[in-house]
């Protein structure tokens, strides 16, 4: 579910390394899930989160200047799309993980896979080649 692939690829050596980490974040959250132990995860399934919240603040503040210092024009929509996943994970933090781990790791993996086909595959490929041209590889 969260192995990366050539078709992820911006072309843009800084995001696709970028990228290659919030799989990686993802990754382990499916892998807690897929254990379907019994076991209690909660402070792994904060810890990750946590981290996924974080890192994605860091690649998103990253990806928005580059598109500012090269005049993309669908800055704004982009930041808007980035607002939202934030504002999104703050929600999710906010389950109540403790009682119901598998329930909501479920929704967690769910909408962070969501978001790579609809944000990755789609958004950020539209900004590839206007990168790419303004010399940003």
């Amino acid at each position: 579910m969260f192995r990366w692939r050539d078709e992820f690829s911006c072309n843009v050596k800084e995001i696709d390394n970028q990228h290659k980490k919030l799989f990686e974040i993802g990754g382990r959250l499916y892998e807690l899930v897929s254990l379907g132990n019994g076991y209690d995860h909660y402070d792994e399934i904060m810890a990750i989160l946590t981290e996924l919240k974080d890192y994605t603040v860091h690649h998103f503040t990253y990806e928005e200047g580059i598109m500012k210092d090269h005049g993309y024009e669908q800055y704004e929509i982009h930041k808007i799309e980035h607002d939202f996943f934030i504002k999104k994970i703050s929600r999710l933090e906010n389950l109540n993980i403790d009682e119901k781990q598998d329930e909501s790791l479920m929704k967690i993996i769910s909408f962070v896979a969501d978001w790579i086909s609809s944000h990755i595959m789609k958004t950020d490929m539209q900004y590839k080649g206007y990168l790419n041209s303004k010399g940003v590889v």
